[in-house]
């Protein structure tokens, strides 16, 4: 396993946050990520060098990129995400439940216990 910010919900929800703006549109920028999150601009700063320093995050002036490293972990993230959710709806657990659980418990679960997620799912 590669070692990242472990366990470091705040950095990977901002990394996974800047993924799925990057989907949906070409330039990403600090506001952005404040509206969606619903911060203030002062913790996206604070945030976004913290990134920067751990080099996941790399920017020009105002607009913000994840590096390749940086993708890869907000990648990774995510798909731990989209899985837990899987997995609980699966089980029965209502949407917006699966959801909100998945958003925790992808910064503290076992790759043992992901991966037997996902092995279920792909049975």
């Amino acid at each position: 396993m590669t070692t990242h910010v472990k366990n470091n919900q705040s950095g990977e929800d901002y990394l996974e946050c800047m993924l799925m703006l990057s989907r949906q549109q070409d330039i990403v920028h600090r506001i952005d990520l404040a509206k969606r999150m619903e911060v203030s601009q002062a913790a996206v700063n604070k945030a976004v060098k913290i990134l920067v320093e751990k080099g996941y995050v790399y920017e020009d002036g105002k607009h913000l990129y994840l590096t390749e490293a940086g993708k890869h972990y907000a990648e990774n993230v995510y798909e731990k995400h989209c899985i837990i959710r899987d997995y609980l709806l699966s089980c029965g657990v209502s949407l917006a439940n699966a959801e909100e659980d998945a958003c925790r418990m992808e910064h503290l679960i076992s790759e043992e216990t992901f991966s037997m997620m996902k092995n279920h799912l792909h049975k």
